[in-house]
């Protein structure tokens, strides 16, 4: 008889030493003399689960278990556990500099766990992953759903990307598009599609918000949009209408807010309303950093915003079927809605990578790390992949061979599918 998508997952995990040792495109690799695997590894998350972005890294938390559940909890002949850990704090309402420091040092103390999946915030990982690549024991392997700043895996800033990897060997992956190609492909849609003239760029000063807005900014220079001002947005800031007077003067038809909607992105998006009039004059646009909060989506003033994602969103993946569209139906069944936003199923993504690269291993952090960043590197085929699509991972880099962005449009309080935008 047939086998349903369902039955297919689950079918993995009894299979996972056969498909996921074939999936990684190698033999086993060694951890180094001296270690051993434990006999169940902990495979961790490390993502904001309080304040705005709570919401989205909950549904991931659950969608990322769901799974390992269906796969009977195994990578190859290992057993694997989840933990997860939260980069927020309630002070910050966000990512907090010191919670991601902190969790750094849990992880590595934490005997059993072999790899984390996150972070979330490129800001966070940078903090992060030095610590993790000194490990004794490791380096240890960190595979993000999320991160987009270039810096993380190629030269962008001063002393990137070789800073976060101060053992002389990579210890990074990511499942999603980089920020250069985020940038490209946004202004490439503000003048081909919303005919801008005239951009006005913010950003909130953080690494993700400045390098988005950099991105940008180069592209929509190169498309012939004239950039007529930028400015930073202080997130502690009771209202921004002084800020958007400025904006209003220099006759800009578009306001890109490169950053994240928990630094104060709701207040932002209302002023520019209240001082600019609705979306469909002046136009407001934002990267990945403000999809998947269902407080932005409450919001009027947020009707007719326009929102790139780095990937493609759940709504794309859903209809094409496959893997991930069963693994969210499976999600619906159990909670009784859909994950929040389009990251979730990107985590899955990232912790099918960890758990090939399990599969490959000895089970040790060495050679988990060695299974990704070497050789041949990671391969999870179209098949299984819950992206439906190959997730190749260059060893060389730790990038992701999949190019997509989407853009979105805020219409009757959902993000909303408006065009899968060309990058190269």
């Amino acid at each position: 008889m047939p086998v349903s998508p369902l039955t297919r997952l689950a079918v993995l995990g009894a299979l996972g030493a056969l498909t996921l040792s074939a999936c990684a495109n190698g033999a086993d690799t060694g951890g180094g003399a001296g270690q051993e695997a434990p006999a169940e590894l902990i495979v961790s998350t490390d993502l904001p689960l309080q304040g705005p972005a709570a919401s989205t890294n909950d549904s991931t938390n659950k969608l990322v278990q769901l799974y390992l559940d269906q796969i009977g909890a195994k990578a190859g002949s290992h057993t694997v556990k989840l933990q997860t850990y939260d980069d927020a704090t309630a002070a910050k309402g966000a990512w907090d500099d010191a919670a991601c420091a902190k969790n750094a040092t849990d992880h590595i103390a934490n005997t059993n766990e072999v790899a984390v999946m996150g972070a979330f915030n490129s800001g966070c990982s940078k903090i992060m992953l030095p610590t993790l690549n000194q490990d004794a024991d490791g380096p240890m392997l960190m595979v993000s759903n999320a991160n987009t700043n270039p810096g993380l895996t190629k030269t962008w800033d001063v002393g990137e990307p070789d800073k976060y990897f101060p053992s002389g060997t990579r210890s990074y992956a990511r499942v999603i598009t980089t920020d250069d190609y985020q940038g490209q492909g946004a202004a490439a849609f503000a003048k081909d599609d919303l005919k801008v003239t005239k951009a006005f760029v913010l950003n909130d000063n953080q690494t993700y918000g400045v390098g988005v807005a950099k991105a940008f900014t180069e592209s929509a220079k190169a498309n012939g949009i004239e950039i007529v001002g930028t400015q930073s947005w202080d997130a502690k800031q009771p209202n921004y209408t002084a800020l958007f007077q400025s904006v209003k003067a220099s006759g800009a038809d578009l306001v890109y807010l490169g950053g994240i909607y928990d630094n104060n992105g709701g207040q932002l998006i209302k002023d520019k309303v209240s001082v600019l009039g609705d979306n469909s004059g002046v136009k407001l646009m934002g990267p990945d950093g403000f999809t998947g909060y269902p407080d932005l989506l409450a919001l009027d003033q947020s009707k007719g915003m326009y929102l790139t994602f780095a990937g493609l969103t759940q709504e794309q993946l859903k209809e094409a079927g496959g893997a991930g569209a069963t693994l969210l139906d499976a999600y619906q069944k159990k909670y009784g809605k859909a994950p929040e936003g389009s990251y979730p199923l990107y985590g899955v993504a990232a912790m099918q990578v960890i758990l090939a690269a399990i599969a490959k291993s000895d089970g040790t952090r060495k050679g988990v790390n060695d299974a990704v960043l070497s050789g041949e590197g990671i391969t999870i085929p179209a098949s299984d992949s819950v992206l439906g699509k190959e997730i190749k991972i260059d060893p060389t880099t730790g990038d992701t061979s999949a190019k997509d962005l989407t853009v979105e449009v805020v219409k009757d309080n959902k993000e909303t599918f408006a065009k899968s935008q060309s990058i190269s």
